[in-house]
């Protein structure tokens, strides 16, 4: 194992950088030396973000083939839009492949890309000049969830049985960016954007603590989407004047609601569930996490909104439009819960520890870019299912070149 950090060049400078760039405060042996963004005023932004965290000397620069090639760059951290994810790949290889650069990992955050050609094609360019991988699914390494997962299988399960019924749920009122909205950019709606984190949530959870997570074997999908909020006309023009007349939702909805039922099956072929809900339509403090798991004679329940420290203020009050209290904030007065350190509630400040180790030993992550594939497989699949109106054997008959309706633009809610 190296002695001096590992350092870290990122491919983007939005929303999703700078909440790892604040996890990297809790991260050892590790300095953030650069970024890249297509917009270069962004991309000094969030070095300058980086420079006054004290989480490294970042710099800005000009392209990702010269920050792949600087010896200074150790790894990378693809934090970009889905759109630009096989671009992205194909120029950090391409540059290797020139022998001008020379990675010990590189990290992805989800989904890994819009469909199962598209990841298949992620994975085989980061095979095909050795590249050691991670796929960054934060919510597997909020604190809640593996302190939880890990008292409930040594306790409950070990006395009891194993768990037999997982739910998660992300719910938020909607993406910060435009193309989030856009099917045909991002990859479809709010399945594709955040039913990733939700079912490896629950087949996290309903997988024995040490044993591989092929040891839990996805069988039965079955899922719905629906828009039931941002295809209301208000709504619509709404959605229009924040975020530009690229985003139709009259012409080309995507959902705003998913929800999937994944049926299991254990090694001793025992049928586990799992239910996950993902929403865009959600309207409370802010964001909102959920989690439960459920066994013979035990449960636990996590609820990131379920916060320790509360504030109130009274319409007289009228501060700010902000985020300061908790992400996707829809208010500034009444009472509200306050997540003091989101970066660690939300996974990211364990998830970038666990890539930094695993990446300055030579190890392979916990979760690498095969389990994004899988994951993309799971998503489509769910898509299909919501298409055809029936349960789907997974994976899908024809996953491998399959892409939603609302990726296409033809979805009709």
């Amino acid at each position: 194992m190296s002695r001096s950090p590992l350092r870290i060049g990122f491919v983007g400078s939005g929303f999703n950088a700078r909440f790892h760039m604040q996890a990297f405060t809790a991260v050892r042996d590790a300095e953030i030396r650069g970024v890249w963004s297509p917009n270069a005023r962004r991309a000094g932004d969030a070095a300058a973000l980086a420079r006054s965290l004290d989480v490294g000397d970042a710099k800005p620069y000009r392209s990702i083939a010269a920050m792949v090639a600087d010896p200074d760059i150790d790894a990378i951290w693809l934090c970009g839009p889905n759109q630009a994810r096989i671009d992205n790949v194909e120029e950090i290889v391409s540059t290797i492949e020139r022998g001008r650069g020379e990675l010990r990992g590189l990290a992805c955050e989800k989904p890994l890309a819009r469909n199962v050609a598209e990841a298949n094609r992620v994975q085989a360019l980061a095979r095909s000049v050795g590249l050691n991988t991670g796929y960054l699914e934060n919510q597997l390494f909020a604190p809640q969830v593996e302190h939880g997962r890990n008292l409930i299988w040594a306790r409950g399960a070990a006395l009891t049985g194993r768990p037999y019924l997982a739910r998660a749920a992300e719910e938020h009122s909607g993406p910060h960016m435009p193309w989030f909205w856009q099917g045909k950019l991002q990859g479809g709606g709010v399945l594709n954007d955040m039913m990733c984190h939700s079912v490896e949530v629950v087949r996290h959870l309903l997988t024995r603590p040490g044993e591989p997570r092929s040891s839990l074997r996805p069988v039965r999908v079955t899922a719905h989407i629906a828009s039931l909020k941002w295809s209301r006309p208000e709504y619509v023009r709404r959605l229009r004047k924040t975020m530009g007349n690229a985003v139709n939702y009259a012409r080309h909805p995507a959902e705003d609601f998913a929800s999937v039922v994944v049926e299991f099956r254990t090694r001793d072929g025992l049928t586990v569930m799992g239910e996950a809900t993902t929403s865009w339509s959600f309207v409370g403090a802010g964001l909102r996490l959920s989690a439960e798991l459920l066994g013979p004679e035990y449960s636990m329940a996590w609820n990131t909104l379920d916060s320790g420290l509360k504030l109130f203020f009274s319409r007289e009050v009228k501060g700010r439009v902000g985020e300061d209290l908790v992400e996707k904030q829809n208010a500034e007065m009444g009472l509200m819960p306050v997540v003091a350190n989101e970066a660690n509630v939300y996974g990211y400040e364990a998830e970038d520890r666990h890539m930094v180790q695993c990446f300055r030993q030579g190890k392979k992550p916990s979760l690498t870019f095969a389990d994004g594939v899988e994951t993309v497989k799971m998503l489509m699949t769910a898509y299909k299912s919501a298409e055809l109106g029936k349960t789907i054997r997974f994976p899908a008959p024809g996953v491998e070149k399959f892409v939603p309706k609302v990726a296409k633009g033809t979805w009709k809610p």
